[in-house]
C-alpha cells in the first residue's frame, strides 16, 4: 500500500514502516559513531521502550556498551490493510538491527500495570537475561487500570488553584491562539497522580526484587521534566508536576531499598523534545518551537538519541552530577540562561504573521512527521510499502 501521514493535532493515525526503520537506523548510527560506553549496563529492561527517550534509551546501551535489552510497550500491530502503530515498527527495526549485532532483544506486547506483564518480563529475564543491572522506567500513558482493585484511573493536563490562559499555537492550522483550561478538581489531581506517578515504578522494581531478577549494584531511572516558568502552570505547577512529586518521592523509596545492595535509583529531568505526549499539552508545542530556534543557532540542540546518550555516558555509567534535589540534570543545556531569556523575550512578540521568522515551527512539524516514519531521508514513500512487520513477542 501506499502510506501517508494523516494527522490531527497531536495524533497521527499512521506510521510507515520503512521511515520508522530509517530513524531508528538514524538514531543507531548516531550511537556508534560516538565513543563507546566503558562501564555501561549489559543487561536492561525498559518499561515503555518503543517511542522517544523509551526507544532511545534500548538504543544507547544496546549499541554504546553492547547491553542486551527487554522492551516493554503497548503498541497496535498490523494487517495487511492497516499501518502499525509506529512503535510497533520503532521496535521491529531495532530487535532486527540488535540481532544483527548479536545481541538478545525481545519484547513484550501489553499492559506493563498489570500484574500478568510483571510476571511475564520477570519470566523471560530468569530465562535468558538472568538478572538486569539497569531498568528505565519510561511509561506514558493517559490511563491505568489498578492492578489490585481493577479500578481504572485518567490523567488529565490542568492547572491546579486558577484557571490559566496562555498563548498556544493551533498545529494543524499554523495559528497562534489563546487557549484557556480550567482548573481540576482534588479527584482529577488524585487520578494523575495514580498515573504519572511513581507508583508503577515501585510495583516494577518490588516485582524485579522480590522475584531475584534485579542484579546487586543496579541502576534504575525515571525520566521527568520541569520546564520554563512560563509552562508551570499546566506543567510543574499542574497535574503533570504533582504526579511528578510522587516520582520523586517514589525515587527515594526505591533507592532506600535498592541502596543495601548498592543499587541506585534517580529521577533524570529531560530536555523538553517533541514526543507524541510533549505534543498533547497546551502551551508546549509553541514553547519546542522557540526554543529550537534559540538552541539550534547556539550549537545546543539535541533530540531524544543525543540526551540519553550524555545521560548514559555523563551520569549512569558513573557518578552522576546531582542538582539540590537529587535529580541528574541534562535539560540543563535547555535552561541555559541565554537560552531562556531569549524564549521570555520572543514570547510576547509572537503571531500567525511571524511564526515561522521566530520560531523553529517547521523544525517542530517535521520533528512530529518523523516520529512516525514521515519526512525521513532515502525512503521512497511513492513507493508501495509493506506494511507487514514481526516483533520478537514474549508470550503471555
Amino acid at each position: 500500500m501506499i502510506i501517508t501521514p494523516k494527522t490531527r493535532g497531536f495524533i497521527c493515525t499512521t506510521a510507515h514502516p520503512d521511515g520508522c526503520a530509517a530513524h531508528v537506523q538514524g538514531q543507531i548510527d548516531f550511537v556508534k559513531a560516538q565513543p563507546r560506553l566503558e562501564g555501561g549496563p549489559k543487561k536492561v529492561l525498559v518499561v515503555g521502550a518503543s517511542t522517544g527517550y523509551g526507544l532511545a534509551s534500548r538504543i544507547v546501551p544496546a549499541f554504546a556498551s553492547g547491553a542486551d535489552t527487554l522492551g516493554v510497550f503497548f503498541e497496535k500491530p498490523p494487517t495487511e490493510r492497516k499501518t502499525a502503530s509506529a512503535g510497533w515498527y520503532n521496535s521491529a527495526a531495532f530487535e532486527a538491527a540488535a540481532k544483527d549485532e548479536g545481541l538478545y532483544a525481545r519484547s513484550i506486547n501489553g499492559d506493563a500495570f498489570s500484574n500478568e506483564l510483571k510476571a511475564a518480563a520477570v519470566a523471560e529475564i530468569a530465562r535468558a537475561m538472568g538478572q538486569v543491572d539497569c531498568v528505565v522506567y519510561s511509561l506514558a500513558s493517559p490511563r491505568r487500570t489498578d492492578p489490585e482493585t481493577g479500578e481504572v484511573y485518567k490523567s488529565c493536563l490542568k492547572p491546579i488553584g486558577g484557571t490559566y490562559t496562555q498563548k498556544n499555537v493551533d498545529t494543524d492550522k499554523a495559528e497562534i491562539e489563546e487557549v484557556t483550561i480550567e482548573p481540576a478538581d482534588e479527584d482529577e489531581i488524585a487520578q494523575t497522580v495514580k498515573v504519572m506517578g511513581g507508583e508503577d515504578w515501585e510495583l516494577w522494581i518490588d516485582a524485579l526484587a522480590s522475584a531475584g531478577v534485579l542484579a546487586d549494584g543496579a541502576t534504575t531511572v525515571a525520566y521527568s521534566y520541569i520546564g520554563p516558568e512560563l509552562t508551570w502552570p499546566v506543567y510543574k505547577d499542574g497535574t503533570i508536576g504533582r504526579a511528578k512529586i510522587h516520582l520523586e518521592e517514589s525515587c527515594a523509596r526505591i533507592a532506600d531499598r535498592l541502596s543495601p545492595s548498592g543499587g541506585r535509583a534517580f529521577v533524570s529531568v529531560n530536555k523538553a523534545v517533541v514526543t507524541q505526549a510533549s505534543s498533547a499539552i497546551p502551551v508546549v508545542p509553541l514553547y519546542i518551537s522557540l526554543l529550537f530556534k534559540k538552541m539550534k543557532a547556539e550549537g545546543l540542540h539535541e533530540d531524544c538519541i543525543e540526551q540519553i546518550r550524555r545521560l548514559f555516558g555523563d551520569h549512569l555509567c558513573g557518578e552522576p552530577g546531582l542538582d539540590d534535589a537529587g535529580r541528574i540534570r541534562i535539560d540543563d543545556w535547555e535552561m541555559r540562561d541565554g537560552v531562556q531569556s531569549h524564549v521570555a523575550e520572543v514570547w510576547p512578540q509572537v503571531t500567525t504573521a511571524n511564526l515561522r521568522e521566530l520560531s523553529d515551527f517547521d523544525g517542530y512539524q517535521s520533528n512530529f512527521l518523523k516520529l512516525f516514519g514521515f519526512g525521513l531521508g532515502g525512503v521512497d514513500y511513492d513507493a508501495e510499502a509493506d506494511p507487514l512487520r514481526g516483533i520478537d513477542l514474549v508470550e503471555f
